[in-house]
């Protein structure tokens, strides 16, 4: 019964809110505008009307004494150098929805041009979250969007919103697209935006009762007679009508944003750090970026079909030819002192502890290295270990047991471990684990990085299987491999050096190696920020007692 319903509303909203709606607001623009037949002014006679309002430029706001003002703004054109919309909605749509629903979105372009803003909105709001769960929308607004807002953001507009004492986003997209963002990294007081419908956990696509949100009537009841020392806005109409309401008023105009380096966000001045994200889509979706995408995927899955065979079944030489053609580059310094120095009777593997990019962190060493080599893991999927063209082997996280597994892999070989326990997407190093340097005095430390332009290769919340399947996806994805010189024994535990410090040692030396940022935050950290849980995966295959 909750689908014809659906259905009937939508033919109404196209049917009334496209067509009826949409004349009465072209006539009204006439009106206003001064282009009836009565109030016309003649064809050969220039209009003497001035633009109703002229503010000045955000570069002209005093920043100092702001500490007790108050500032109301949007974040759209105004704390965002754009004023697209579409890109944050096919974001949720895509992350949050699926792959379907975001081409249904892509689709909606052209209808989307002809409409008046809100009608795009509302038709945009339709398609994103009609059946959407709420669980999925708080999931993208905690994890994916906060790091395209940043990378978006406006240094002015930012500076002084970040000047005043109390801050409030009035905004005409759906609240919960950004009131996570604002309140956690802009540390906004309130953010009053449209409010949706919701039936159990599922949003329906529609407006609530209190409908769509026009910033100046919302800033007048919320405020009622008081007004906001400053308002921020763009050059629009309806933000003159918002910001003409405060004391102060600037405008954040086009060119300043697109003109210059003093509008763009050094990553060193977000207000805070993102080392954690999910998602993914490595690039804004913009309409075009999102065509080019959707145009991509068929060959991207071939190319990534193709680049996985290869690295099963072809020697590492052969292997790392064929696709270094198809674009994946892959580039490696260092990899010839790492042979173990010790007697032959006393021969055990060399310990190889890499930086944790993507599972297919060891793949490249050994490819890099043209060598076998055995990888230990946590909670590795069953198709990563099928396609591993390497031996892989499962920790526990039980320090005592994997201790003694990973003895015993060395003394069958070489190893590779990833002491961070989990991967990081941005130029941060998470703690190390100090297990591995109580088992080994021959220590190799390997810095990786990677570079992606469309996928990226790793999540926390989506199917891991896909990983590495994703990360072949990217027309030219690249792996930086650096083998650093085997660890002096005077720094090791046989030289009489903790485990910690030991683990430290490295990861402070992996840090410089790579102009990273060394950080205390562990796997667990990660999960509950992204996933709400701890990241482990339980073992169906444990016997049953």
């Amino acid at each position: 019964m909750v689908l014809p319903v659906v259905l009937i509303k939508l033919i109404d909203l196209v049917w009334y809110q496209l067509l009826a709606n949409s004349c009465h607001r072209a006539a009204r623009k006439v009106r206003n505008y001064g282009f009836l037949l009565g109030n016309s002014s003649p064809p050969n006679k220039p209009s003497q009307q001035q633009p109703p309002f002229s503010f000045p430029s955000v570069t002209k706001c005093v920043l100092e004494g702001r500490d007790c003002a108050t500032i109301a703004c949007d974040i759209f054109g105004a704390l965002l150098k754009s004023q697209s919309v579409f890109p944050y909605f096919m974001l949720v749509a895509f992350e949050g929805g699926s792959i379907i629903r975001a081409f249904l979105l892509l689709l909606s372009c052209p209808i989307l041009l002809v409409l008046d803003y809100e009608l795009k909105l509302r038709v945009m709001i339709f398609i994103t979250f009609c059946g959407l769960r709420r669980k999925d929308m708080e999931s993208v607004g905690r994890a994916v969007l906060p790091k395209f807002y940043l990378d978006n953001l406006n240094l002015q507009a930012y500076e002084v919103l970040a000047s005043t004492g109390s801050k409030f986003v009035f905004t005409s997209v759906p609240r919960v697209m950004v009131e996570g963002f604002l309140k956690e990294y802009l540390e906004v007081d309130d953010v009053i935006g449209t409010e949706l419908q919701t039936v159990g956990h599922y949003f329906t696509g529609f407006l609530s009762k209190s409908g769509f949100l026009v910033k100046h009537r919302a800033l007048k009841e919320h405020f009622g007679d008081k007004k906001p020392d400053i308002g921020l806005g763009t050059s629009s109409l309806h933000d003159h009508l918002f910001i003409s309401l405060c004391k102060e008023a600037y405008v954040v105009n086009k060119e300043d944003s697109k003109s210059g380096s003093n509008s763009v966000m050094p990553r060193q001045k977000y207000p805070k750090p993102v080392i954690f994200h999910d998602g993914r889509l490595a690039f804004l979706p913009t309409p075009s970026a999102t065509l080019a995408m959707f145009m991509w995927l068929p060959l991207g899955i071939i190319l990534a079909i193709f680049r996985i065979s290869v690295g099963i079944f072809l020697p590492y030489k052969i292997a790392l030819f064929l696709v270094t053609l198809t674009g994946l580059n892959l580039s490696a310094k260092g990899c010839d002192n790492s042979t173990s120095s010790k007697p032959d009777q006393e021969k055990r593997g060399v310990l190889y502890v890499c930086t944790h990019r993507t599972l297919l962190d060891p793949v490249f060493l050994s490819t890099s290295l043209c060598k076998p080599l055995t990888a230990v893991t946590y909670s590795l999927s069953k198709m990563s270990e099928i396609i591993a063209p390497i031996k892989t082997v499962r920790l526990t996280r039980d320090r005592k047991q994997d201790g003694e597994t990973m003895q015993k892999m060395l003394s069958e070989g070489d190893l590779v471990v990833c002491p961070e326990g989990t991967t990081c997407r941005e130029p941060y190093l998470l703690r190390f684990s100090s297990l591995f340097a109580e088992l080994a005095d021959e220590i190799v430390p390997v810095a990786i990085n990677t570079n992606v332009t469309m996928f990226y290769g790793t999540t926390a919340s989506g199917l891991k299987c896909l990983d590495p399947i994703f990360f072949l996806m990217n027309p030219r994805p690249g792996y930086y491999v650096e083998v650093l010189g085997k660890l002096p024994k005077d720094l090791t535990c046989a030289g009489g050096k903790s485990s910690n410090e030991v683990a430290n040692y490295i990861q402070r030396k992996l840090a410089d190696a790579l102009g990273f940022e060394c950080t205390t935050l562990t796997r667990k950290d990660k999960y509950l920020m992204l996933a709400g849980n701890e990241g482990i995966v339980q073992d169906n295959k444990r016997k049953k007692p």
